[in-house]
C-alpha cells in the first residue's frame, strides 16, 4: 500500500476491545475474522488477551513472523491404507474438543508472503488442507500497513472483504488509564500528560528517518527503567536507546523540572496550611508531577486523605506563570477517587473533610452552571 489508504476514521484501543467482545457474543459475527490496524506498540495484542480472558475461552497467539509457512499447514505423510498423502495438521491449531476460542494471528501484514497464503486459508475458508476451524472460534488479525513505518505486505481487496477492520490509535487519556492501572512510573504520567504529542512520534521518526522513536510499549519500557535500581546513568542510556536521544533529552529536562520542583514526601509529611502551601509547585511541569506523585503514593488510607487535603490547597500556588489550577484539581480529584475505588479505600475519600468540600463546591458550580 502507497501512502495512506486507511478510509475508515481511527478508534481507541478500549473502543476496538469492546467491539470485539460483541462480536465474539454474536455467533454469526464471530465466524467473520476482524483486523486490527494500528502502529507499534499501540496495544493490539493487548486487547485480544483481553476478549479471550473476558470470556475465559484459550488465545492461540501466533506472531506469523516467527513461523514458517509449513508450520501452520502442517506435514505431510504418506498413508499406505489409503494410498494418498495426507496433512498432519499443526499441534498449536484448536482441535474439535476445544469448541470456543480465539485465534489471534499477529503481524499476518508482515509475514512471508508463502505463509500469509496459509494464514489466509484460516481468515477466508476456516481451514488449512483437511483442518477445519471449529465453529466457536474467532480469529483476529493484527498488523501494521506501510504508513505506519512496518515492513508491510499489501493486502488484497478479496482477502480485505472479507473481514472487519479497526483503526485503532491510542488516545492519551486511554493509556493514561492504562499506565494509571499498572502502576506505571508517575514521572512517565506526568510527562505524558504535559506532552501528549510525544506519546508516539511514529511520523516525526520517519520523517526524520531515524531508527528509534517513542511509542505506547515504549514508555512502558521507560516506566520499568525507572522504578528499577539501575544507576543513574544506566537508566539515561537505556531511556536513550528505547525512545531516542532527543526524546530522552526532552523527557530528562522535563524530570529534572518536576523533581526540583516539588517534594512529594515532604508534601505528605508537611501539616495543612501554610507548611503545605510554602511546598507546592510553582512550574506546569512540577504540578503535574506533584499530582501523579501523590497519585502513586496513595496506597492507604492515610496517605490518601493526606494527598486529598494537598489536592485543595492548590489555590494556594503562588506561580508567576499562569497554571491551570482548576483543571489539576479536578483530574487529580478524580484520579485519587479511581485509585481509592480500585483499592478499597472508599472510606478514606468518604471521610475525608476536603474532599467533602471539594464535592460540594462541585454541586455548586453545577447548580450556578
Amino acid at each position: 500500500m502507497h501512502g495512506n489508504p486507511m478510509n475508515i476514521p481511527p478508534v481507541s484501543i478500549a473502543a476496538a476491545k469492546a467491539a470485539l467482545i460483541e462480536q465474539y457474543a454474536d455467533p454469526t459475527l464471530r465466524r467473520r475474522a476482524s483486523m486490527l490496524w494500528g502502529t507499534r506498540g499501540v496495544g493490539k495484542s493487548s486487547i485480544v488477551r483481553q476478549v479471550a480472558a473476558h470470556y475465559q475461552v484459550p488465545l492461540i497467539d501466533l506472531r506469523l513472523t516467527t513461523i514458517e509457512p509449513v508450520d501452520i499447514r502442517g506435514a505431510i505423510y504418506a498413508d499406505e491404507n489409503l494410498a494418498k498423502t495426507v496433512w498432519f495438521p499443526p499441534e498449536f491449531l484448536p482441535s474439535h474438543d476445544q469448541p470456543e476460542g480465539v485465534l489471534f494471528l499477529d503481524e499476518l501484514t508482515a509475514a512471508d508472503q508463502r505463509l500469509q497464503i496459509s494464514a489466509y486459508s484460516l481468515i477466508l475458508d476456516r481451514r488449512v488442507g483437511n483442518y477445519h476451524l471449529p465453529d466457536g472460534w474467532q480469529v483476529v488479525a493484527a498488523g501494521n500497513a506501510s504508513f505506519h513505518g512496518a515492513i508491510s505486505h499489501d493486502m488484497g481487496t478479496a482477502l480485505a472483504d472479507r473481514m472487519f477492520h479497526f483503526n485503532v490509535q491510542t488516545a492519551i487519556d486511554a493509556f493514561l488509564g492504562h499506565a494509571m492501572t499498572h502502576d506505571f512510573a508517575p514521572e512517565v504520567m506526568a510527562y505524558l500528560k504535559i506532552r501528549p504529542d510525544k506519546l508516539d512520534d511514529t511520523q516525526a521518526q520517519l520523517a526524520g528517518d531515524h531508527l528509534i522513536g517513542a511509542s505506547p510499549r515504549g514508555w512502558e519500557d521507560i516506566s520499568n527503567v525507572l522504578k528499577s535500581g539501575l544507576s543513574d546513568h544506566a537508566k539515561r542510556l537505556f531511556v536513550q536507546g528505547r525512545i531516542g536521544a532527543a526524546n530522552a533529552a526532552e523527557f530528562f529536562g522535563v524530570l529534572r523540572e518536576i523533581q526540583a520542583g516539588t517534594d512529594v514526601l515532604k508534601l505528605l509529611a508537611a501539616r495543612p496550611g501554610p507548611e503545605t502551601a510554602a511546598l507546592l509547585p510553582k512550574s506546569l511541569d512540577a504540578l503535574y508531577g506533584m499530582l501523579y506523585g501523590l497519585l502513586a503514593a496513595s496506597a492507604d488510607k492515610d496517605t490518601l486523605a493526606r494527598a486529598l487535603e494537598i489536592i485543595e490547597q492548590l489555590p494556594d500556588i503562588r506561580s508567576t506563570v499562569p497554571l491551570p489550577i482548576r483543571e489539576a484539581q479536578t483530574l487529580a480529584m478524580e484520579l485519587l477517587m479511581q485509585r481509592g475505588l480500585e483499592n478499597g479505600l472508599e472510606a478514606a475519600i468518604l471521610d475525608s473533610p476536603a474532599y467533602a468540600r471539594y464535592a460540594d463546591r462541585r454541586q455548586l458550580e453545577a447548580a450556578d452552571a
